[in-house]
């Protein structure tokens, strides 16, 4: 077996150890380095023996460096994801010291750009490679302490306060939490998981408290995890306090002490390490001895899986949905002791490197009536993204791919939704790039009076003084629909509103609206917002919920030029494969409000034309919304740069008359 040609990006401290574990590993070896300092690449390079034309004065030149397979990434924290993607994307494995990202939004949109490239990708918790760890799960999964009720685990140090040590350095991603606390949490998650025989677990819920120090980063937090098995944890980290540092688990029969989990030996070696096990009173201890350092596990376990072609490393090392699980439950602990990072504040958050493959189709754009600008054929829907740092990946990523259509609406997370969409518009200038579509009068606050009242409180939200799009979340019948016509015209003539329409609207009360329109002046309603998928509606997603897949609707929307914005234009995943299709809860799962058997055949003859053009079923699904012979967009609600991607092969489609008309069963 060939020996993996190591480079270092960032050598520090932690990056030696990395080093010094390399150098006694088999199967891999250290070839090249990265730093903007001359001094430190002297240094470095001398102590680790690195040829001088292997020490590259810039990042992107050890990227190209052909003689690298591997890159191991040890920036301070804010630079972990940036350069974990531009390496992936370079045709390079990588390792990445933890936190594999600021926040798990990172790390999802670092392993979907894993899983793009086809490369390796780890997140580096070099305790979870020491053999101390798999024994501790042997003695587990034996059953001596009985059934697993809780774990006790700290990480704490006591570091002076510094504002220029990235320890403190809140522009560092500094603090215990991002620091350290993702060894408890890792191990706590590892431990309840293999307590249930499986890998990890989640805990159901987060507490958390602690003292925030006057750079505005952690220096002291306490947490509490409950998971749905029962298992509690309790879980500690510190920069400016020490602590126990070890782990203890307790079982009804009785109790695992695992003495120093997570630098046993310290960073030179030997690695000794010791674990007590205490059952009925009686305690043994277990040594496990090995002469290696600490970082020499690490190092050999990754060189080792990706000679052997892997993708992801071997358990109990960090799998990507661990990496992922353990980021989450930082950003709850961190949401717990109000740590806010310079990543989730509006007016810092930054743009990360391309999350998208290239080579997708680009989103097409159309023009509608009364909209000055053309609008992407598909519209993202912004009403599941809680901060800045998680909306702007994905947003950033929409714009990419061409996007400049965002949906949201008034209740959208209490309003919560809005904000976070406006502070990301100013945060990145687009005011005038996209086209936002805001919703309000939902109900029960369905009346004229409202809409005004709503509006203005959306359009502060947004951060705009107008909406290009604007439409009524709800109808309500109780109200004339000449006085509903009546205040939407007096905002459009103000100025406040563009192309405007209805949302869950019948064809009868829009005929009726466009009539009473007509006879005094006015502008109509434009735009239908209904569900339009190729799986008819069964049963409503939600109540007052309307679907325009009917044959007066769609006679309507084709002889009156109106444009229709379907939501759940994707069946709510009805047409994915079924091991992803129950995500969502029974009551709105695709099954329950698809499910039929007409739409099973649907959905069959869907595969079949998948087949034939090389895609998923659930992009043919979406190119049955866009070949419409209306002007019609499609709503779709991507959580991630992935899902993005995965849905833009959906517009290289352009399926024919004929095949949309099987797809309707018409044949």
């Amino acid at each position: 077996m060939n020996r993996i040609r190591w480079g270092i990006l960032g050598p520090g401290n932690i990056a030696q150890n990395f080093a010094d574990g390399l150098a006694q590993a088999q199967s891999g070896e250290l070839v090249a380095l990265a730093s903007r300092s001359a001094e430190r690449r002297a240094s470095f390079g001398d102590r680790n023996k690195v040829k001088a034309e292997k020490r590259h004065s810039t990042y992107e030149a050890l990227l190209a460096d052909k003689d690298v397979d591997a890159i191991y990434i040890s920036t301070p924290h804010p630079w972990h994801a940036e350069w974990a993607i531009k390496s992936m994307r370079a045709g390079k494995a990588v390792l990445v010291e933890k936190p594999a990202g600021m926040n798990a939004a990172e790390v999802v949109a670092v392993t979907e750009v894993a899983e793009q490239c086809g490369t390796f990708f780890m997140e580096a918790f070099m305790y979870r490679c020491h053999p101390q760890i798999a024994r501790l799960l042997e003695i587990i999964a034996a059953g001596e302490i009985g059934k697993v009720l809780h774990i006790k685990t700290s990480f704490g140090f006591m570091s002076k306060p510094n504002p220029n040590s990235r320890l403190y350095d809140r522009s560092l991603g500094g603090g215990g939490i991002l620091d350290v606390g993702g060894y408890p949490v890792s191990l706590a998650r590892l431990i309840a998981g293999a307590a249930q025989g499986l890998p990890i677990a989640e805990p159901v819920a987060v507490k958390g408290t602690g003292l925030m120090g006057q750079t505005g980063v952690d220096e002291v937090a306490y947490g509490l995890l409950t998971f749905a098995s029962g298992i509690t944890a309790e879980i500690a980290c510190a920069v400016a306090r020490s602590m126990d540092n070890n782990a203890i688990i307790l079982g009804e029969n009785g109790s695992i002490e695992v003495v120093d989990p997570w630098v046993p030996g310290r960073n030179a070696g030997p690695s000794d390490s010791r674990i007590i096990v205490t059952v009925a009173g009686k305690s043994r201890t277990e040594e496990i001895k090995n002469p290696n350092m600490l970082f020499s596990f690490e190092a050999e376990l990754a060189s080792r899986a990706i000679a052997g072609g892997f993708k992801q490393a071997p358990y109990p090392a960090m799998s990507w949905a661990d990496s992922i699980g353990n980021n989450a439950v930082l950003d709850r602990w961190r949401a717990e002791l109000g740590y806010v990072t310079f990543s989730e504040s509006s007016k810092t958050n930054r743009r990360t490197p391309s999350v998208l493959p290239t080579g997708l189709p680009k989103i097409p754009k159309i023009k509608i009536a009364d909209l000055a600008t053309p609008i992407s054929q598909l519209v993202i829907g912004c009403d599941n993204k809680d901060d800045i740092a998680s909306g702007a990946l994905v947003w950033d990523a929409w714009m990419e791919a061409g996007g400049n259509a965002f949906d949201t609406g008034f209740v959208y997370g209490g309003g919560r939704h809005e904000k976070i969409l406006g502070e990301w518009i100013a945060n990145r200038g687009v005011a005038k790039d996209i086209i936002t579509i805001v919703k309000g009068a939902h109900t029960p606050y369905c009346t004229p009076r409202a809409i005004e009242a709503q509006l203005d409180i959306s359009l502060e939200r947004l951060g705009l003084t107008h909406a290009p799009i604007y439409i009524m979340h709800r109808d309500n019948l109780k109200v004339p629909v000449g006085e509903f016509v009546d205040a939407l015209n007096r905002l459009h003539k103000a100025g406040r509103i563009g192309a405007f329409g209805g949302s869950n609207w019948s064809v009868a009360r829009m005929k009726e609206a466009n009539a009473y329109a007509a006879a005094r002046g006015l502008k109509p309603l434009t735009i239908l917002n209904n569900n339009l998928s190729l799986a008819v509606m069964e049963k409503p997603v939600w109540d007052g919920c309307v679907t325009s897949n009917n044959s007066d609707t769609l006679a309507f929307l084709r002889t009156s030029n109106t444009t229709h914005i379907s939501w759940s234009s994707q069946a709510r995943g009805y047409f994915l494969p079924e091991v992803l299709r129950n995500r969502l809860p029974a009551d709105t799962s695709p099954e329950t409000c698809f499910g039929s058997p007409a739409n099973a055949e649907r959905r069959a003859r869907a595969e079949k034309l998948a087949t034939k053009y090389g895609v998923s079923s659930h992009n043919i699904a979406t190119a049955w919304v866009l070949a419409q012979s209306f002007p019609s967009l499609a709503l779709v609600g991507p959580r991630s740069p992935g899902e993005i991607a995965t849905t833009l092969p959906a517009l290289g489609i352009k399926l024919t008359a004929k095949e949309v008309q099987s797809l309707n069963l018409e044949d």
